[in-house]
């Protein structure tokens, strides 16, 4: 098959950028694969797609200081892309047309659609022919109301689309109604690490990510009780961002300059994660859990919060981790104890975070894109399920509009 992904930054930092290359990678090994980059914002990507893997951009944005420079087109607002996707600003009546030329001529015999905006494109604009498959990286939860209503007109046309949980896929076949799509969870793949594994002797928690979501404050807090009863042992936490400096703060506040560590921006992560023993993870929202992966393939057990959507069909509280209510603190503390206080059973849910985590390997998730897209594109024609997708939609549109929802209110917003 020849299978081509539309990404929305393939040279920049982002989970979605590394593990779509990952997936793609891995299906180059049997396909025909490109990656098809709508903004080029650097020289070299970031994350290498690998050596089959053929990478091209539609717009350059390298020595790009005023959009205008990019001509007159690109100061008129995108109209296919929704306004409503948090990546609105940078995309125009250019990038419109760029990836609405690209679709409409590609030769893939499956085109994939890497975020909300970008499925929108493939669900409007792609040829009769290929198979369109959308896949949704975040969750229908976190998505505004404007967004949803936006999806939910378009991504009847799609063939299929894929989230990263279970819980996730459940929401889209209860609210979004989407006869003849098929809607099924395919998590994200981590590669196995470079690294030997950790052995569960250093006297280090790791944690990974300064996103607000991440509630690292909450971490800082139950580390204090740790330190109080185990202070042989300390905290690092990778990531930059503006969650920094209330953390520091927090620190300093605490007392625990000599126990926390602020380790700033780290690539590759995975050099990191053996030097702790334990992995922690207390988010209030993860919509699917890289870093839960990453942590458990390099052989550390995580103590993670049970938020949605990832963590529960990540970990198996008890045998490769522990998962405590989100928001408690003191659960927290009491989980990563239970861990620092007992050497063997550390060693042993390492092990088992190390066995576990091989169903994330990029083989096995490919494995499962590589059935499902060679399923779709069996089916031959598609055009019922298009004509009746076209249908579907204009029905929807009447009756957002009865309801006073017309198409300029669908446009504001911005996706959690």
């Amino acid at each position: 098959m020849h299978i081509s992904f539309l990404l929305h930054n393939g040279y920049a930092i982002g989970g979605t950028v590394r593990t779509t290359y990952n997936l793609a990678r891995c299906l180059a090994e049997h396909h025909d694969v490109e990656v098809v980059s709508v903004f080029r914002s650097r020289d070299r990507p970031v994350f290498d797609p690998g050596p089959r893997v053929r990478l091209r951009h539609l717009v350059d944005t390298r020595a790009v200081r005023d959009p205008a420079s990019l001509g007159a087109e690109h100061t008129r607002p995108a109209q296919v892309f929704p306004e409503a996707d948090g990546k609105y600003p940078m995309y125009s009546a250019l990038t419109d047309r760029l990836i609405g030329e690209h679709l409409a001529t590609t030769e893939a015999d499956v085109v994939v659609g890497t975020r909300p905006g970008l499925n929108t494109h493939i669900a409007r604009q792609t040829r009769r022919g290929p198979v369109r498959l959308g896949q949704e990286h975040l969750t229908l939860a976190t998505h505004s109301r404007r967004l949803k209503l936006v999806l939910r007109s378009v991504y009847p046309r799609l063939d299929a689309l894929t989230t990263v949980t279970e819980a996730d896929a459940a929401d889209y076949r209860r609210m979004m109604r989407l006869p003849g799509v098929r809607v099924e969870a395919v998590p994200n793949s981590v590669p196995a690490p470079g690294v030997s594994p950790a052995d569960g002797s250093s006297k280090w928690v790791v944690a990974a990510g300064l996103a607000p979501a991440k509630r690292y404050d909450l971490l800082i807090r139950a580390f204090a009780k740790v330190v109080a009863e185990r202070p042989d042992w300390r905290l690092r936490i990778y990531g930059g961002g503006r969650e920094r400096p209330g953390l520091r703060a927090l620190i300093d506040e605490l007392g625990l300059y000599n126990h926390v560590f602020l380790m700033g921006p780290t690539h590759p992560i995975e050099s990191e994660w053996p030097k702790g023993s334990i992995a922690a993870v207390t988010s209030s929202l993860e919509s699917f859990g890289m870093t839960i992966v990453e942590a458990m393939r390099c052989g550390l057990p995580v103590v993670a919060t049970d938020c949605p959507h990832g963590p529960a069909e990540i970990i198996r509280s008890g045998v490769d981790g522990h998962l405590v209510p989100m928001g408690d603190e003191g659960a927290v503390a009491g989980a990563l104890l239970d861990l620092i206080n007992d050497d063997a059973l550390r060693r042993r849910m390492g092990r088992a975070a190390l066995a576990d985590s091989e169903r994330f390997d990029p083989a096995r998730i490919g494995a499962r894109y590589e059935s499902m897209m060679r399923e779709l594109a069996s089916k031959g024609s598609r055009g019922l399920h298009r004509t009746r997708a076209s249908l579907l939609s204009g029905a929807y549109a009447v009756k957002d509009a009865l309801a006073g929802v017309g198409p300029g209110a669908l446009q504001g917003g911005r996706t959690a």
